[in-house]
């Protein structure tokens, strides 16, 4: 298992629906096992094994549900 730790920096969140939406939709990424959503910051941190998961994949997932990662 190659277990990694990312920071992205994601635009558009403004208010705890937006943490928690996030929170549900990247935690629901087959080897996501933490993903922790700093609001004021605009970071959105997230522990996933990359066997399972790509980087990609977990950037795609957060603008799916309608932000944007820069």
């Amino acid at each position: 298992m190659a277990q990694q730790t990312e920071t992205l920096n994601v635009e558009g969140m403004s208010c705890m629906h937006c943490v928690n939406a996030v929170k549900k939709s990247v935690g629901s990424l087959p080897g996501v096992s933490r993903v922790e959503v700093d609001l004021m910051g605009k970071k959105v941190a997230v522990d996933f094994e990359s066997d399972q998961v790509t980087l990609d994949e977990i950037r795609t997932q957060i603008e799916d549900t309608g932000y944007e990662v820069v």
